[in-house]
């Protein structure tokens, strides 16, 4: 792409050399006003077969020559460059790309993704499930053109940049999930990501449990371990193979026979704000039990008293299933 930019840029700067070469012959040949010098060059570089001013001496006519010698040599290089920009579909990437912009522009409380890789896909395709605007930042060409076929906002570029982050209106971002392979290029990228967006909340991957404290300092939220976190899943399923398996179908996608869900206090209607968790009957009303509690000063509390008061920022974490969660929706 930036190739054939370089081309085009010739090509034009080519095209406005001949015209200045054919004005100042002309007038220092003929000595013609800069307009009718102009207009001698327009016509003898496109050969419309428009009338000259007035009659040319032998130089003036041999100059002639060569500008039009030079006006073809130069109309091949430019007709040659702009068929292949059209042939190779730049225009319509341009305009496909300009579309994806636009987009991206009207995005706000969405969730930016850096890194494409397979904790990157993992994400991506989880915020799918919800139907959470996400956008991917990501700079190897193959995969950019994967995030093109299949229709998902992308910025390509090198995510520690702080204008690829702005590109992707991280200042209306709500979440940021750095996927990055290298654990300096994620501290890098949470640096940025905090100092540009204050509330964003933030969740790192690391490869290193050095790693961990320092992306926490920088500004994560959460630090994610996928090489501990696979490797503690497989031993514990030789220790404790059942109850493994029942929690892992306690899946959140709404696929199998249970569902959990979170629930924000502040988003719930406000005659239940400071009323207590008995007071809200959930269990009657939709079937869902609340099997967890978190704090305003993000304490989680493990199958909370009925009596725990609804504060503010505080939020509820409810088991059922499909149809009682779909229940629990429709009512709050």
């Amino acid at each position: 792409m930036k190739f054939i930019h370089i081309k085009l840029y010739k090509a034009v700067l080519l095209l406005f050399l001949v015209v200045t070469i054919g004005v100042i012959g002309h007038m220092f040949l003929s000595d013609l006003t800069f307009v009718e010098a102009l207009y001698m060059t327009i016509i003898t570089i496109s050969t419309v077969g428009f009338g000259v001013l007035r009659p040319l001496n032998d130089i003036e006519k041999l100059f002639t020559i060569f500008l039009i010698l030079l006006s073809i040599g130069v109309y091949g290089y430019v007709v040659s460059v702009f068929t292949e920009y059209i042939v190779e579909g730049h225009i319509f990437k341009q305009l496909k790309l300009k579309k994806v912009q636009q987009k991206i522009q009207k995005l706000a409380n969405h969730t930016i993704i850096c890194g494409y890789g397979r904790n990157g896909k993992q994400s991506a395709v989880k915020l799918m499930t919800f139907n959470e605007p996400f956008i991917i930042i990501e700079k190897d060409a193959h995969i950019i053109k994967e995030l093109d076929k299949n229709g998902i906002l992308f910025v390509e570029g090198d995510a520690t940049d702080d204008k690829v982050l702005l590109q992707a209106m991280i200042q209306n971002a709500k979440n940021l999930i750095t996927a990055l392979p290298s654990d300096a290029d994620n501290l890098f990228v949470v640096l940025s990501a905090s100092q540009l967006n204050k509330s964003l909340k933030i969740v790192s991957r690391a490869s290193l449990e050095t790693s961990s404290s320092k992306l926490k300092i920088a500004g994560a939220d959460n630090v994610i371990m996928p090489d501990k976190l696979g490797g503690d899943h497989m031993a514990s399923l030789l220790v404790t193979p059942d109850l493994i398996e029942f929690v892992d179908k306690l899946n959140i996608e709404g696929d199998c026979s249970t569902n959990l869900k979170e629930i924000a206090v502040n988003d719930l209607p406000n005659h239940y704000l400071h009323k207590t968790i008995s007071d809200t009957d959930i269990r009657r009303k939709t079937g869902c039990s609340v099997i967890g509690f978190k704090t305003a000063e993000n304490e989680y509390i493990i199958n909370p008293e009925s009596d725990t008061i609804l504060e503010e920022n505080t939020n509820l974490i409810l088991l059922g299933r499909p149809e009682q969660i779909q229940k629990l929706h429709e009512l709050f």
